[in-house]
């Protein structure tokens, strides 16, 4: 019996260490800030539309 509650107990841990990091995951990725939606090349046109 004490291998069934040894057994059930690491489960029960198991679980509880994935939903834990899951949850900081998810903490995580809302803690950082948006990053700007700059480009990083900037085309000119000229200005006689060729």
């Amino acid at each position: 019996m004490s291998r069934l509650l040894a057994a059930a107990l690491t489960v029960a841990l198991g679980t509880a260490l994935a939903a834990g990091a899951a949850f900081g995951v998810v903490a995580l990725l809302e803690a950082t800030p948006d990053q700007p939606n700059t480009p990083l090349i900037t085309y000119e046109r000229d200005s006689q539309g060729s």
